[in-house]
């Protein structure tokens, strides 16, 4: 079972560490592993994001897929994966990261609300649909694109997702999140972060007992 594989199966959820520090990425990261996170994106509109994703890709790539988040063009792609980087996410469905990305070996997570965008990102490759912003997409049409989906398809809800949010779209058929500010803030102490992880991962696993 690939690196991929394990991760997903283990704990799918993103962490995303948007304005994430170099300074603070190991403690940071170390939390959140520790917390059962697999994977990490650090979003590009961060502070000297390579950085951080090649620090935290030679701390812990070997059982955590590191990525980055707001990927918007070919060039950036290949700038994450010679930082290490394994997972490029991005807020649209653009085929030409999609493709480049692919032929690079990294996992494509496009953002999509459509089924057209949903079935053009899994016929370029696509490793996980992100639904994005989840505000925009409530459990209802999660439920309804699941069921023409197909059933192997990953399919992430992102965009203010919470604890207490999670179970309505979980039960419509997301089988990951994409948490961004109620896991991480730069605000936030290492300790605070770890707390929020370990509530998100307890969450998660709840949800899967059923």
């Amino acid at each position: 079972m690939s690196l991929w594989e394990n991760a997903v199966k283990e704990n799918p959820m993103i962490a995303i560490l948007r304005g994430l520090e170099p300074g603070n990425a190991i403690a940071v990261s170390d939390a959140l592993v520790d917390a059962g996170f697999r994977i990490i994106e650090v979003p590009l509109n961060s502070p000297d994001p390579l950085a951080s994703i090649e620090k935290i890709a030679k701390r812990h790539g070997e059982n955590t897929v590191v990525g980055a988040g707001t990927v918007l063009t070919t060039q950036q792609v290949s700038d994450v994966v010679s930082a290490g980087g394994q997972i490029i996410v991005s807020p649209n469905m653009n085929p030409a990261v999609g493709k480049h990305a692919v032929e690079l070996g990294a996992k494509w997570c496009p953002g999509v609300m459509t089924p057209t965008e949903a079935f053009g990102a899994l016929s370029l490759g696509a490793a996980v649909l992100k639904f994005f912003p989840a505000e925009l997409v409530p459990p209802k049409a999660i439920s309804a694109m699941r069921a023409v989906l197909p059933p192997q398809a990953v399919v992430a809800a992102v965009g203010g997702i919470t604890p207490d949010t999670m179970g309505d779209y979980y039960r419509a058929g997301s089988d990951s999140f994409g948490l961004g500010s109620a896991l991480f803030k730069p605000s936030y102490a290492v300790e605070e972060i770890a707390d929020r992880a370990r509530s998100f991962v307890a969450a998660y696993a709840e949800l899967r007992q059923g």
